[in-house]
């Protein structure tokens, strides 16, 4: 039997709140002391956004970062249990429009990535291009269809003309990589930027680009935090050269848009 998407999600719940946890001690602080802002972000963005916020606070000290990373569904469960949080960074725009209620302030696109098929490592299957994936037998496992993953997936899939039958549904790109990496999928579209994330544990096969989509990562301010101030500041800062370096090292691409 397929495994269902709520069952990754309550996996993936007490992944989200372990992240949490070591970095509670920090100071919260007052509206006008020092702040620590809650970043709630797509696990896509585990690593960068590590570095990011080492960057950041050293070039402003009095502003600690806390991160909870997760897949589209735990972060929306967060914002309408209304728990503490700063700014929302999400992988698409449709997951910044069904947050909007939560929302203040000025959207940015901070990074822009595609997609990427993941297989296991040296490609055991000989899977060629998108074709494959609907080949009878294949373990194929896909992002959910009301995730941002999953809601490219549909798209590049429609765009190469291909009706795939997958195995499972997973709630964010990194649950669809962790599929793959565990032997449990012999295929997954996952953003490029999270199969580098991989290493030698899964290997790539590319999407041509007429086939392709570009995913754009937008970030905005959580309306009635403490720091709503310094929370509009980072979030400019996202699109800054000292940050777009960092991104640009993980492998997303710059927006060209002005931001």
């Amino acid at each position: 039997m397929p495994d269902s998407p709520h069952r990754r999600r309550l996996r993936a719940s007490a992944l989200l709140a372990a992240l949490v946890l070591p970095a509670l001690g920090a100071g919260c602080g007052g509206p006008s002391g020092p702040a620590t802002l809650t970043v709630l972000a797509t696990s896509s963005m585990t690593e960068v956004l590590g570095e990011v916020g080492e960057a950041y606070h050293q070039q402003n000290p009095d502003v600690r970062l806390r991160f909870a990373f997760g897949g589209t569904p735990e972060i929306a469960d967060r914002l309408a249990e209304h728990e503490p949080a700063d700014v929302l960074v999400t992988a698409d725009g449709a997951s910044m429009d069904e947050a909007d209620e939560y929302l203040g302030g000025r959207r940015r696109v901070i990074a822009r990535d595609a997609l990427t098929i993941a297989v296991g490592p040296g490609n055991p299957h000989r899977i060629r291009d998108l074709r494959d994936l609907a080949r009878p037998g294949l373990r194929v496992v896909v992002g959910a269809g009301s995730v941002p993953v999953g809601r490219y997936t549909r798209q590049v899939l429609a765009k190469a003309g291909v009706t795939a039958r997958w195995s499972s549904e997973e709630i964010s790109a990194r649950a669809v990589l962790d599929r793959v990496r565990a032997g449990e999928a012999d295929a997954g579209v996952v953003f490029v930027t999270d199969l580098n994330s991989a290493g030698i544990a899964a290997s790539s096969v590319p999407i041509p680009a007429d086939q392709n989509v570009t995913a754009s990562f937008p970030a905005a301010v959580v309306r009635g935090g403490d720091h709503e101030d310094a929370a509009n500041a980072f979030v400019a800062w996202l699109v800054t050269p000292d940050a777009q370096r960092l991104f640009n090292k993980y492998g997303f691409v710059t927006p060209t848009a002005p931001q």
